[in-house]
C-alpha cells in the first residue's frame, strides 16, 4: 500500500509538474486583484484628489486614487486594449506550460504569480468592456506620487518577472559552475590515469 502511495504521488507529480504550485499562487494573486480593486470602485471615485473621497492619504506621499486604464501596465499603450488582452490570454498559456516543466518550487511560485497578474488584468477587460469585446479599462488605485498609478496585478506581474529573471540567472550560473567543476574532475581523472605506474598501466601490462 505504502509502495502504491508513492507510485501516485510520483504520478501526480510528473503529471501536474510545477502547476502543482503555480495554479495556488495565481489563484491567490487573482482573488486578492479583484477584491482590492471591488474595495477602490466601492470606496473611490474616479477624478482629482480634490474633491471629496476621490482619494486617501497614506504615507510619504503615496495614496489611494482610483483611475481606468485602457492601455497596458502603468497606462503605457493607451488604445490597445483587445490586442494587450490577446496577448495576455497567449502569454498566460505560454506561463502556465512552462510552470508545468518546471520542477523547482520558486520558479514555479514566479511563474504562477505573472500569471496571475496577467489574469486578473485580463479579467478587468472581459467584465467591463463597452466598446467591444476585451475593450474594458483595468482598474489602477496605488498612487505612489512618483511612479503610475498601479494595481496589485501590475504588482505581481513586475515582481514576479524580475524574480524570475534573478532564478533563471542563478540557475545558470550554478550550471556552469557544476559544469566547471564536474570538467575539472574529469581532467584529473584523466591525468591520474595517464600516470605511469598507475592501475590501469598496470593492468594493460599484465
Amino acid at each position: 500500500m505504502a509502495v502504491e502511495q508513492r507510485l501516485d504521488a510520483h504520478t501526480s507529480r510528473t503529471l501536474f509538474g510545477g502547476l502543482r504550485w503555480a495554479l495556488p499562487v495565481g489563484a491567490l494573486v487573482l482573488l486578492a486583484d479583484q477584491a482590492t480593486k471591488r474595495w477602490a470602485l466601492d470606496r473611490l471615485i474616479p477624478g482629482s484628489c480634490d474633491q471629496p473621497d476621490a482619494c486617501i492619504d497614506l504615507v510619504a506621499g503615496a495614496r489611494f486614487h482610483l483611475v481606468f486604464n485602457k492601455g497596458a501596465a502603468f497606462a503605457q499603450g493607451t488604445g490597445f486594449g483587445p490586442v494587450l488582452a490577446v496577448l495576455a490570454i497567449a502569454i498566460s498559456g505560454v506561463l502556465l506550460f512552462l510552470a508545468w516543466r518546471r520542477t523547482d518550487l520558486l520558479g514555479s511560485l514566479l511563474l504562477g504569480t505573472i500569471t496571475g497578474g496577467a489574469v486578473g488584468n485580463l479579467v478587468d477587460r472581459v467584465t467591463r468592456s463597452e466598446d467591444g469585446p476585451l475593450s474594458g479599462a483595468v482598474v489602477d488605485f496605488v498612487d505612489l506620487g512618483w511612479w503610475p498609478v498601479f494595481n496589485i496585478a501590475d504588482a505581481a506581474i513586475v515582481c514576479g518577472v524580475l524574480g524570475f529573471v534573478i532564478v533563471s540567472w542563478l540557475d545558470e550560473r550554478r550550471e556552469m559552475s557544476l559544469g566547471a567543476e564536474s570538467a575539472t574532475v574529469s581532467a584529473e581523472l584523466d591525468g591520474v590515469d595517464s600516470v605511469p605506474g598507475s592501475d590501469t598501466d598496470e593492468d594493460m601490462h599484465h
